[in-house]
């Protein structure tokens, strides 16, 4: 089994709602940090990439149809060349919203006083990606705007959706040529829903 669908979206842009998504339309399972943060060998996996040991991305997505959020948003174009027939999902929303998504929810995340500072939303996401500065708004924002930037540089238009998750079924569903399904786009993981989750 190889990745049909690469989702290079940060976290808190509907990743979760896209894994739900993409699951109902038969391209499950779909791996999330979700998966990372329930198992131990995902954990070390990942932690082991961030530091630069890359896995073999066959055996990291052993299982999956699919990848979403963190961490395959951070190697997002290692995975796409790997898997170079997957079409990738850009998940996107206003900046604004999207920092202080993540400033109440993955942002407890990236703190090293509470988090083991290894771990990969310390030492990659909070540390790497965003240069240890998330708390900087303007550079964060800075940062996750180069990044959509960037991977619409990189890739094909006929490769890649830039897609709200508010747009629903139509625009996902025309881009992987399935058909629309009946029932209503999910819509999951608000920011309550994620602090509860977590106990915060």
């Amino acid at each position: 089994m190889s990745l049909d669908v690469i989702g290079a979206g940060m976290g808190r842009t509907g990743t979760y709602s896209l894994k739900v998504a993409l699951e109902h339309l038969g391209f499950g399972p779909c791996h999330h940090m979700a998966e990372v943060n329930a198992k131990l060998e995902q954990k070390e996996l990942w932690r082991a990439a961030g530091q630069g040991q890359l896995p073999n991305w066959d055996l990291a997505y052993a299982g999956y149809r699919s990848a979403v959020d963190w961490p395959t948003a951070h190697f997002w174009r290692e995975v796409s060349d790997h898997y170079p027939d997957a079409k990738v999902v850009l998940t996107v929303r206003d900046p604004e919203a999207w920092y202080d998504s993540v400033a109440q929810t993955i942002g407890i995340m990236m703190d090293t006083a509470s988090n083991d500072p290894q771990s990969f939303g310390v030492a990659v996401v909070g540390n790497g990606v965003f240069g240890g500065r998330f708390n900087d708004r303007h550079h964060a924002i800075a940062v996750y705007e180069e990044h959509n930037a960037t991977v619409r540089a990189t890739l094909p238009p006929e490769r890649l959706l830039t897609y709200r998750v508010s747009e629903g079924w139509g625009p996902l569903c025309a881009f992987l040529g399935v058909q629309l399904p009946s029932e209503p786009f999910p819509r999951t993981n608000s920011t309550a829903e994620f602090r509860a989750r977590m106990g915060r």
